[in-house]
């Protein structure tokens, strides 16, 4: 348990008793920060109303205090950062109130823009704030111009609403939900320097694919825009598989990750609810709240993976789940071909081109197929598709042949694809994909399919299917996957499954 006497013990009294001293000691120190003006918000029922400090609080800080230096000593995107934490660990009170009201307090920014998953969790965040302004006594004290409105000569005040603070000192502070307009944001000449991104995808059960492909854009065309050099910090707990805070923790985990994550610099920052030290001996991060028995409890239900662990594979789903998915990387392949699900155009709302290499071991009632590799990628049907074919024959130089879907596009592709060093099949699918996709999950469970790796494309959209806004790589890999393997039986449902459990 954290002692707060004895953290105080070590500063001088002197510089504590006066308010020159508190700002001198809080200006460096956000952790600090907190104890002084707002250890109110460090106690909780679930720590019975002690302040403990989870490890991850302490980097919390160490990355909060990267904000002293201006966004001008930093080049676009340099400090833009994506918080992956198990849900009750203090998110949002440590990224949308206590390290905005220390950088507020002592000018390390002057421009707050925070968005949320709705307006209302957005005003309700900002108005957290505006009560420690208009009733933290020690707070109004030290920093008399922050907890003031700016006023226009007529005594009124420029802006004092829910969505918006103006503080004399000249400090911004808004919120909005991340569905608003939000373009062009600016107050006169001045545009956020610090961007704070809460939860904007919130629960799985609100959030659709088709949301995230409209949310993706608002932050990638809308958000981050407003200044290139602002520092952005994004904190939330993965909604659903492929979801945006999901796709970053993608690249933390060592998997396949859109490209948008490296295009707008996101660095990911995963706390897991349990820590593993180099012996293998676990330890929880925050014991003063999780303990230990507790975990080791709720750690095999789908929502302690899901909420505490982020993982994405706990998703429910009405046909793939995460059991599903079995890694295998030690398997004899004997063949394996190149499986093309092809887009005819690369429009916006056009489906992907998927690429997907299968192996399979040697033929007979046991064989197996490997699902080595499977990308969706938006390249127009010519010339630049068959240079990435060919990319991926250079790189599975044991390749044998390649089958392309021709339900659009017909035998042109036969065209498209001329003077492969491999031979090239057409397939025409005439089953309804719900069908084929029952087929393909059949054989998952069986155990006659299996992954060489973590495929996150493929099994974001496997576990979203068929409520994804794209299905390519099923397709693509049920296309692979019936050449070496004759259509199984359709799968058993979920419930069926867990009654025969």
């Amino acid at each position: 348990m954290f002692d707060l006497d004895a953290h105080l013990a070590g500063l001088d009294e002197r510089l504590l008793a006066l308010p020159e001293g508190r700002r001198a000691l809080t200006e460096l120190d956000p952790l600090l920060f907190a104890l002084l003006y707002l250890p109110h918000h460090l106690r909780a029922q679930e720590t019975s109303e002690q302040i403990t400090f989870s490890e991850a609080h302490y980097e919390w800080c160490e990355l909060a205090q990267r904000y002293v230096a201006p966004i001008s000593a930093f080049a676009p995107g340099d400090l833009r950062d994506a918080i992956i934490a198990p849900r009750g660990l203090g998110k949002s009170t440590w990224w949308f109130l206590i390290f905005p009201m220390w950088m507020a307090a002592h000018g390390h920014r002057s421009f707050l823009a925070a968005f949320a998953n709705s307006d209302t969790q957005a005003t309700d965040h900002l108005g957290t704030f505006k009560r420690e302004i208009e009733t933290n006594a020690l707070l109004r004290h030290d920093f008399p111009k922050l907890c003031a409105p700016a006023r226009r000569p007529s005594g009124v005040s420029i802006s004092d609403s829910q969505r918006m603070y103006i503080a004399e000192s000249g400090f911004v502070f808004t919120g909005r939900g991340i569905d608003s307009q939000v373009l062009g944001l600016k107050i006169g000449s001045r545009r956020p320097d610090h961007i704070i991104l809460d939860d904007i995808e919130g629960t799985e059960g609100n959030y659709s694919a088709n949301q995230k492909v409209s949310r993706l854009k608002t932050l990638v065309s809308g958000i981050l825009p407003m200044n290139n050099k602002a520092s952005v910090t994004m904190a939330g707990t993965v909604a659903i598989p492929g979801a945006i805070i999901d796709d970053i923790a993608a690249k933390q985990r060592g998997e396949q990750y859109p490209e948008w994550v490296d295009d707008e610099r996101f660095t990911p920052r995963y706390f897991d609810v349990i820590q593993t030290d180099e012996h293998g001996n676990e330890r929880s991060l925050w014991p003063e709240r999780w303990s230990m028995g507790w975990i080791n409890e709720a750690r095999k239900t789908r929502a302690f993976q899901s909420q505490m662990r982020n993982d994405p594979m706990a998703a429910d789903t009405a046909f793939w789940t995460g059991e599903d998915f079995v890694y295998r990387a030690d398997l004899p392949i004997v063949r394996q071909l190149l499986s093309i699900d092809p887009a005819v155009t690369t429009k916006a709302k056009s489906d992907f081109t998927a690429l997907a290499v299968i192996g399979a071991t040697l033929p007979g009632p046991d064989r197996v197929c490997v699902v080595r590799f499977a990308q969706q990628v938006k390249i127009p049907p010519g010339e630049k598709l068959r240079l990435r074919v060919l990319e991926i024959l250079n790189e599975y130089p044991d390749i044998t042949g390649v089958v392309v879907e021709t339900n659009q596009g017909g035998d042109t592709w036969l065209a498209i694809l001329h003077d492969l060093p491999v031979k090239v099949r057409t397939v025409h699918q005439d089953r309804p994909k719900e069908v084929r996709a029952g087929s393909l999950l059949a054989k998952y469970q069986r155990g006659r399919v299996v992954h060489e790796r973590r495929l996150h494309q493929l099994e974001a959209q496997m576990l979203k299917f068929p409520l994804d806004a794209h299905d390519d790589l099923v397709d693509a890999v049920g296309t692979g996957v019936e050449v070496f393997l004759k259509t199984d039986a359709p799968p058993q449902r979920a419930s069926a499954r867990e009654g025969a459990a």
